[in-house]
C-alpha cells in the first residue's frame, strides 16, 4: 500500500470529503484548416449564440444567485469587444477556433495579471466560455464527471460546477483557484467541501483522496484512522438526518442557563426549503442583493413585493429582516462604472440613486402587512442617512395611502459594519435595532480586504481588536434599550463563538448549514464563553 502523503493548499469551503479522484487534464487543442473568412465568421457566430442559448437554458434552472452568474458569462458573450477580437484574427487567415482561443488567451490573461483578487477570479469565467465556444465549434460537449468523484485540476468553471450533481457528496481540489471566485461561492453555498492552491501534484487516475475545506488539507492514500477522524468530524457537525427533521426547539440556553436566539441568514430562496421556521428565531438577514438578478428587477416594484411575501408567508410571525440592497463594492451597480469599497456603497448608493430606494421602500411597505418585517439599512455611517432614509419611507407611505394599497411602517434598524458607526452608536438612537455585519467591520477596521489572500493573515488574526470594539458597542445598544445581533461570518464559525459571547452578544444569525454545529456548541458553553463543567 502507497505511503500517505498530505498536502496544504487553502480551504475554500468547508466539510470533508473523500473519495476517487476525478483528474481534470488540459484537453489538446486541435483546429480545423481554415475556410474562406465568411465561413468561418459564421462558424463562430454560430457557436457564441449556440452558447448563450444553452447558458440561459441551464440559468432557467438554476437558484437566483447561480443564475445571476451565469448571467455574468452572457453578458460577456453578447459584448461584442470579444468576439470581435476573434473576428480580426480570422481576417488575417486564421480558423474560427484558433482565431477564437487565441483572442481568449490574450483576454484572459490581462485578468490573471490583475493585482485585484476579485479581477483575477474573473478569469474562471472567462475560462469557462472559451471552453464552452470552442466545443460548440468542434462539436464536443462540455464535460461533466461521474457523481460522488472529487474533482482534481487547474480550475473548475462555474457551468461545470453547476450542472454537476453534488447530491451525492464530491468535492474539488484546485491548483490555483480563488477564494473569491464564483465556482467558490457557490460551493460555500451548496457545502461542497473545497480546497484551493495546493499547487501542481502528481496522482494516479485510480486513487481515492480525503480533502478537507476547512482546514486546507489534502490527503492522499489516508490511512484507516485518519479516515475515521475524518468520519468522526463529519458526524458531528451535520444536522441529525436532514436540519428540517431535527428536533429542535427555538428556546435555546447556555450550559448556566442564558437564552440564546438563532437566526438564518438568506441569499436566495432555496435557502429556506427543508427547513422548519419552528425551530429558529427567524431570519437574521435577508440580502436582497443576491435576488436580483438584473437592473430590471430592481426596478421591478411588483417583482420586489412578490418575493418578500413570499418569504414572509413562509416564516408566519417569525421576525424577517429584510436588508436593503447593498450594491457595491464587490457588487455591481446598474448603469455604473464600478464602484469601490470605499465609495458609494450600501445606503450612500442608494440614497445618491433615490429611484432604487423608493421602488424597494414601497415593496417592503406592501409587503410588511403579510408577517413581520424589520428594515435594516446596509453600510450606515451617519446619523442623517438613517434619517434621511426614514423620511423616504414615510413619504412613500403616503403616497400608498392615497392610493388606498395596504402597507405598514416596519421598525428600521441599522447594520453596524462601519467602525465610525460602532464607536459612536450612541448617537443612532433612532434606530430600532442593531446588527453587527462583522465581515465588513473586520474588513474597514483591520484595513484589509477580505478578498485578498495577500492579506488574509491579518484579517484573520485581527479578532481580538474586533471582539474589544464589539463589546465596547453592545453595551452603548444596552443603554439605548435597542435588540443587538451578529449576522457576519463570524456567527457560523465555531472558534469566535465563544468570544461572541464574552462580548454579550446573545442573538447570532448564520447559514442554514451552520445550525446544527452552532445550536450543539452553545449548549456546551457558559453565558462568558467558557466551557461548561461536565459534573
Amino acid at each position: 500500500m502507497a505511503a500517505m502523503f498530505r498536502l496544504q493548499g487553502k480551504g475554500a469551503s468547508p466539510g470533508t470529503a473523500f473519495g476517487q479522484i476525478y483528474l481534470a487534464v488540459d484537453v489538446e487543442e486541435t483546429f480545423l484548416s481554415p475556410t474562406d473568412p465568411s465561413a468561418e465568421h459564421a462558424i463562430l457566430s454560430d457557436a457564441v449564440q449556440g452558447s448563450i442559448a444553452a447558458l440561459r437554458e441551464l440559468a432557467a434552472r438554476s437558484s437566483t444567485e447561480s443564475a445571476s452568474i451565469l448571467e455574468f458569462q452572457i453578458e460577456m458573450l453578447l459584448d461584442p469587444e470579444i468576439t470581435e477580437m476573434a473576428a480580426r484574427r480570422i481576417g488575417t487567415g486564421d480558423g474560427a477556433a484558433l482565431a477564437w482561443v487565441t483572442a481568449l488567451d490574450n483576454y484572459i490573461a490581462g485578468f490573471e495579471q490583475s493585482d485585484n483578487e476579485a479581477v483575477r477570479a474573473r478569469a474562471a469565467d472567462l475560462f469557462d466560455i472559451k471552453s464552452r465556444v470552442l466545443a460548440a465549434m468542434t462539436g464536443k460537449p462540455v464535460a461533466d464527471f461521474p457523481v460522488g468523484f472529487v474533482f482534481v485540476g487547474k480550475d473548475i468553471s462555474p457551468s461545470v460546477f453547476l450542472a454537476h450533481d453534488w447530491s451525492s457528496g464530491g468535492g474539488i481540489v484546485l491548483f490555483q483557484g480563488s477564494a473569491a471566485s464564483h465556482v467558490s461561492m457557490l460551493a460555500r453555498a451548496k457545502s461542497v467541501p473545497m480546497v484551493i492552491e495546493t499547487g501542481t501534484f502528481n496522482i494516479a487516475g485510480e486513487e481515492k483522496l480525503l480533502l478537507d475545506g476547512g482546514t486546507g488539507s489534502v490527503v492522499l492514500h489516508p490511512s484507516d484512522e485518519e479516515l475515521r477522524q475524518a468520519l468522526s468530524t463529519r458526524l458531528s457537525m451535520r444536522p441529525i438526518a436532514n436540519e428540517a427533521e431535527a428536533p429542535c426547539s427555538t428556546k435555546l440556553r447556555t450550559a448556566d442557563g442564558a437564552e440564546i436566539s438563532l437566526s438564518i441568514n438568506v441569499n436566495d430562496l432555496s435557502d429556506i426549503i427543508g427547513i422548519d421556521h419552528a425551530g429558529i428565531e427567524g431570519i437574521g438577514l435577508l440580502r436582497t442583493e443576491f435576488l436580483m438578478s438584473s437592473a430590471a428587477d430592481i426596478a421591478n416594484e411588483d417583482r420586489q413585493y412578490g418575493i418578500y411575501r413570499q418569504v414572509l408567508e413562509w416564516a408566519g410571525q417569525k421576525p424577517v429582516t429584510i436588508r436593503m440592497l447593498d450594491l457595491g463594492g464587490d457588487k455591481p451597480v446598474p448603469d455604473r462604472d464600478g464602484t469601490s469599497f470605499l465609495g458609494l456603497r450600501g445606503i450612500r448608493l442608494l440614497l445618491a440613486r433615490p429611484e432604487f430606494l423608493r421602488i424597494q421602500a414601497r415593496a417592503l411597505l406592501r409587503s410588511a402587512v403579510h408577517g413581520n418585517l424589520k428594515v435594516m439599512l446596509p453600510m450606515v455611517t451617519l446619523p442623517s442617512e438613517l434619517e434621511k432614509t426614514v423620511t423616504i419611507f414615510r413619504e412613500e407611505l403616503t403616497l400608498l395611502q392615497r392610493r388606498r394599497i395596504s402597507h405598514r411602517m416596519p421598525p428600521i434598524g441599522i447594520m453596524v459594519e462601519v467602525p465610525a458607526t460602532a464607536i459612536m452608536l450612541d448617537t443612532f438612537g433612532a434606530a430600532e435595532f442593531f446588527s453587527f455585519g462583522t465581515n465588513d467591520l473586520v474588513q474597514y477596521l483591520t484595513a484589509a480586504a477580505r478578498d485578498n489572500a495577500a492579506v488574509a493573515d491579518i484579517y484573520t488574526h485581527a479578532a481580538p481588536a474586533i471582539f474589544r470594539l464589539l463589546e465596547h458597542t453592545v453595551h452603548i445598544a444596552a443603554t439605548l434599550g435597542a435588540p443587538v445581533s451578529v449576522c457576519g461570518d463570524m456567527a457560523g464559525e465555531p472558534e469566535y463563538i465563544p468570544a461572541l459571547l464574552r462580548c454579550g452578544l446573545r442573538h447570532f444569525s448564520l447559514a442554514p448549514a451552520q445550525l446544527a454545529v452552532i445550536r450543539s456548541q452553545i449548549t456546551q458553553l457558559n453565558a462568558d464563553g467558557t466551557m461548561a463543567v461536565e459534573k
